[in-house]
């Protein structure tokens, strides 16, 4: 009926025909903000996500990853805190992340040398991974970023976040990591340090 289509309509999937059970939750948790929450109303409205997916975080948690168009990634920034707050709330506390869709292009190396534009900062690895880092722990600032290279030549990064911020995101670090990790392949441990780096 007409409210199928109410949620229906709030998920344009890409490439997906048919959302899974957890897509169409965060579909319809998305309609009922909408409905329900006046100060997320007008900014919610156009906004739509492409994907959602658990990922297993330490101690048998699980966190929701909801992936949004690049394109609409501004107006999400806009509302993120408020919508993941309540969304966490109708997910009975399972985190919940907000990731823009980025796109990398590869070199042009000898294998795919397609003759094609110069390929823009914005579509390189070292781009989107440190894009995926800002949405991931938005609104927070990333103040300094090392990389640690370990005896086994693996690599760690550092990712320091404002100190001003360490009580109300310290909860969340397990889950940052756990979803970079499963988005990039690569490790990285946060931490507030105790004074300006």
């Amino acid at each position: 009926g007409d409210d199928q289509r109410h949620t229906m309509a709030h998920l344009r999937k890409i490439a997906k025909e048919k959302p899974d059970e957890l897509e169409v939750a965060v579909a319809k948790a998305f309609a009922e903000l909408e409905t329900n929450v006046q100060e997320l109303r007008a900014d919610l409205a156009p906004l739509r996500f492409l994907s959602a997916r658990e990922v297993d975080v330490s101690g048998n948690k699980k966190a929701i990853v909801v992936m949004v168009p690049y394109i609409m990634h501004q107006q999400f920034r806009k509302i993120q805190s408020k919508l993941v707050r309540e969304l966490e709330k109708k997910f009975s506390g399972k985190h919940v992340v907000v990731i823009a869709n980025r796109k990398i292009i590869k070199k042009a190396g000898r294998n795919n040398a397609v003759k094609r534009q110069k390929r823009p900062y914005s579509r390189t690895v070292t781009a989107v991974h440190s894009g995926i880092l800002d949405d991931l722990v938005c609104p927070i600032e990333v103040v300094a970023k090392r990389t640690r290279v370990r005896s086994d030549c693996s690599k760690l990064v550092r990712v320091y976040l404002d100190p001003k911020e360490q009580a109300n995101v310290e909860h969340k670090v397990d889950t940052f990591s756990a979803v970079y990790k499963r988005l990039t392949g690569k490790e990285v441990a946060f931490e507030f340090p105790p004074q300006e780096i």
